[in-house]
């Protein structure tokens, strides 16, 4: 039985449609993301898991119970956000062991699972310390161990590292990707960051105007987009049209050949309109003599000349592999679906 089942699940302000009828199933102890651009429904979604917004239509069900009138309280879930909303008068102990307290729980079994919480998120030794002597990855490990430290069977997160700066938004990529591990809670995860999703997912939603495009574990989403959104949003890709229907490339996939190694592979004659140094890969743009222009990431395994920039304007021949074109639709219908 799936830890939380989705069914027709529609939400909408008036006459705006935030969320269009969504079906989806994650599966116990699964890392599940939320992915898409702000306004495409991922939030309210969560918000509807939680219990926070009432669904207009549909159903939502938690291991198998109907909890769309369920009060958050009296849902099996807790939920991580962004602004941490941590006490700031209390200490870091008194913050993890406040639900406890709430629950009527004794001081001996909310000491010892406080311990237990503060140990998965690597913050022993810091019970007596206030949220304001507290980086920010700490201060999100003390939020992250409050809201494991009841137990609850789903743990939903609502961007959860978008304060952090970038090294350290990375850092905890991968610590939150290690603690759900160790505590095998299922994790919901609501994100607009495509690098943040396929580092840490076993599967992705993409959410885009209220519906999901597609539902894939992160290498199938990047290497098979469904649809031209998808391809678009997850990465960087290119679209080409042959014989009526469209396919999208990614750029890595893209080599610029020299004259006689094109053998088994398609081609195309073009120009280089720009070039762009990024440390480990150079970036091409190359016009295309048949119209239309694509992008070519080439990794730099020797040192490049000092001058890139002479390489705008070669004329070169660029190639890639059939099966490296992946078909593409404008949509995903709602019977093409999969949770």
């Amino acid at each position: 039985m799936p830890d939380i089942r989705l069914n027709g699940l529609v939400k909408r302000y008036g006459e705006v449609v935030a969320v269009g009828g969504i079906d989806l199933e994650i599966a116990p102890g699964e890392f599940f993301t939320l992915l898409g651009p702000s306004g495409s429904g991922k939030t309210t979604t969560l918000r509807m898991i939680a219990g926070f917004e009432v669904p207009t239509e549909g159903t939502i069900e938690l291991a198998g119970q109907d909890v769309r009138h369920l009060p958050p309280y009296d849902r099996a879930v807790n939920t991580v956000f962004q602004d941490y909303a941590l006490f700031p008068h209390m200490s870091v102990g008194q913050n993890v062991e406040y639900g406890l307290r709430v629950a009527k729980v004794d001081r001996s079994e909310r000491a010892r699972r406080r311990s237990e919480a503060l140990a998965m998120v690597r913050l022993e030794g810091y019970t007596e310390r206030k949220p304001s002597e507290l980086s920010g990855g700490q201060r999100q490990r003390v939020a992250l161990a409050r809201a494991i430290v009841n137990r609850p069977k789903v743990l939903l997160l609502d961007e959860p590292l978008g304060a952090l700066d970038l090294k350290l938004r990375e850092e905890m990529q991968t610590e939150l990707k290690s603690i759900q591990g160790d505590v095998g809670i299922t994790f919901v995860y609501v994100t607009h960051d495509q690098d943040e999703a396929l580092t840490m997912s076993n599967r992705i939603a993409v959410f885009n105007d209220g519906r999901v495009e597609q539902v894939s574990p992160p290498t199938e989403l990047y290497e098979h987009p469904a649809t031209e959104f998808v391809a678009g949003f997850v990465g960087v890709s290119n679209l080409l049209e042959r014989d009526g229907k469209r396919y999208t490339i990614r750029p890595e996939k893209i080599r610029l050949l020299e004259a006689g190694s094109e053998d088994g592979l398609q081609t195309e004659r073009g120009r280089i309109n720009d070039v762009a140094y990024v440390g480990m890969v150079t970036r091409y743009t190359v016009a295309l003599e048949k119209g239309g222009e694509l992008q070519v990431v080439r990794q730099n395994l020797e040192e490049l000349p000092g001058d890139i920039a002479s390489e705008t304007g070669r004329e070169v021949i660029v190639g890639w592999r059939p099966e490296h074109m992946v078909p593409v639709r404008t949509q995903t219908t709602k019977e093409e679906e999969s949770p």
